[in-house]
């Protein structure tokens, strides 16, 4: 695993690294523990990271802090930074979840991996790591999936609208569910989203119903 080299960063306790890497349907066929208490660790990590650089950034308040920085740390532009980086090749998971290793896992491992490097490393060195990945795409202006539902939610609140997100079904074993969810303006269907959570549906409603509205 020499994903972190370029960032010349070498990870000491290596059984860090390994529990970043493992999902709970590996650790569930193979015994031992999985990334979840790194992901929650390396979560709270890239909250703080984040919030720092856009206050520095940005004279912006609040409210609109919290949207810029819900732009860039979504589940598609974490999963985006773990392709880049290349963690995604090393994720381990179960038999049953091997063909569907997706954008959520693959986000959740790049928090995780933030945790592990926060551990060993401290937050210095977290820190740099995440703004070398992220700062590129800020730079760029590039917008991710999970600005939609901000977007949506601006329109709604300038038009004084209603705005409810509906959950119409969920398909699948545990491990492997796909849901579909409906946006609703007023009583009214304006988008119908399809995804491997929860929260990348609503994603897909919202831009569905801002495509449909443009």
């Amino acid at each position: 695993m020499d994903f972190l080299k370029p960032f010349n960063i070498e990870i000491t306790k290596k059984e860090l690294l390994e529990l970043a890497l493992t999902h709970s349907s590996y650790s569930n066929e193979h015994g031992g523990g999985n990334y979840e208490r790194l992901e929650f660790l390396g979560d709270a990590v890239l909250q703080l990271i984040t919030s720092e650089y856009f206050y520095n950034l940005s004279g912006a308040q609040e409210g609109e802090l919290s949207k810029i920085r819900a732009g860039f740390v979504c589940e598609e532009a974490l999963a985006q930074y773990s392709k880049d980086v290349g963690i995604d090749k090393y994720i381990k998971v179960g038999n049953g979840q091997i063909n569907n290793v997706n954008d959520t896992i693959i986000a959740d491992c790049f928090e995780s991996v933030l945790g592990a490097i926060y551990l060993d490393k401290g937050f210095l060195v977290a820190k740099d790591y995440a703004l070398k990945i992220l700062e590129p795409y800020v730079k760029e202006h590039h917008i991710f999936l999970g600005d939609y539902k901000s977007r949506l939610q601006e329109m709604v609140q300038t038009d004084k609208k209603s705005l409810e997100y509906v959950l119409v079904s969920e398909e699948g074993p545990s491990h492997d569910k796909t849901f579909i969810f409906e946006v609703v303006i007023d009583g009214i269907v304006y988008g119908r989203g399809i995804g491997k959570s929860k929260k990348e549906a609503e994603q897909q409603a919202a831009r569905d119903a801002l495509e449909k509205c443009a």
